[in-house]
């Protein structure tokens, strides 16, 4: 992609995904030319349909096939959001899990060190694995489950993702930001990955039961994924931020249960709710967190960041993008 010399050039990697092809837009709309690198195994082309063409390059296939084709230095910044993604995404296919986000983001980081490029790495609140200390801070002791549960291969795989980025920037002065991202929602995600918001979602508007695994007692934190690529831009021009790790989020608790509530009276739904066994949704011996909220002071000092989309927006937004014919300013069923 040739670029005017002034004109800022980001690699964006899971670009063509919910939360990569928001970032894009993003990028594109402060002015960037933006290179795309999706192998689409669980990004849509169509999240991209509506950013400018000439702005944005997409280049079909793994990152590892893809950084051949660059050269060093051709990037201003990169974001690197390519990673196995949803709960049962993790469970159904542990080998993808471990090899997509270690293997992928070790060749990532060989390439940017190369230029010194900045890099932004997209982490997971599951790091943090069954602490029972909460707010979670960046600081804190982590604790994860056996090795024959696959459900916490995704977390260990981020956990030596984050170990390798933080080596290159010590090792090497590779500018690295990690962003821990909690529960992170808005339109474009999908729910056939585990994703709670679009599952209720979408089964509200169909008029289906909406399935709460466990008690639904389980608290969590939800952040508009328009605030959250609102800063990750920011954070990697910071230099606060470099070679630092970040929680990313909304620091305002809801049950899984209460979420359910609230998409029904958001929406209007009439749906029932039902809560499905663990075991039933997942298999035998799988072990979940009973709360997960981020401290989010960091961000805060070295940023100023504070969410401004409420649940209820996303939750409309959510609506409108699943079905055209809901609306997105009340929320209800249109005929």
């Amino acid at each position: 992609m040739n670029a005017p010399p002034s004109q800022r050039v980001s690699l964006v990697t899971g670009g063509g995904g919910f939360i990569g092809s928001h970032l894009v837009q993003r990028l594109v709309a402060r002015g960037d030319r933006v290179v795309v690198v999706d192998d689409f195994s669980t990004g849509r082309l169509s999240n991209l349909a509506g950013v400018d063409p000439d702005r944005v390059s997409v280049i079909s296939t793994t990152v590892s096939q893809a950084l051949p084709q660059f050269r060093a230095g051709e990037f201003d910044e990169i974001y690197h959001l390519a990673a196995a993604v949803g709960v049962r995404l993790v469970i159904e296919q542990p080998i993808q899990t471990v090899e997509t986000n270690v293997l992928e983001t070790g060749a990532l980081l060989r390439f940017a060190a190369g230029s010194s490029t900045p890099v932004l790495i997209a982490s997971t609140s599951e790091i943090y694995g069954k602490s029972s200390k909460t707010p979670f801070a960046e600081y804190d002791d982590v604790v994860y489950g056996p090795t024959v549960l696959h459900r916490w291969s995704y977390a260990c795989s981020k956990a030596i993702d984050e170990y390798l980025a933080l080596a290159y920037h010590r090792e090497s002065g590779l500018p690295v930001v990690i962003a821990r991202l909690f529960n992170t929602v808005g339109p474009r995600q999908v729910g056939e990955y585990g994703m709670v918001l679009p599952r209720f979602v979408a089964a509200a508007l169909e008029g289906r039961a909406l399935e709460v695994y466990g008690d639904g007692g389980q608290t969590r934190c939800f952040c508009d994924v328009r605030d959250v690529v609102g800063v990750l831009g920011e954070m990697l021009s910071n230099p606060r931020c470099i070679g630092q790790v970040l929680n990313v989020g909304r620091d305002e608790t809801i049950t899984i249960r209460g979420l359910a509530e609230l998409v029904r009276e958001t929406l209007g739904s009439a749906s029932r709710i039902v809560c499905i066994p663990y075991e039933e949704a997942f298999g035998e011996g799988f072990d979940d967190l009973r709360d997960r909220r981020p401290d989010l002071t960091r961000l805060r000092e070295a940023t100023g960041f504070s969410p401004k989309i409420p649940l209820e927006q996303t939750i409309r937004d959510v609506a409108a993008a699943h079905a055209p014919g809901v609306g997105a300013a009340e929320g209800r069923v249109v005929s």
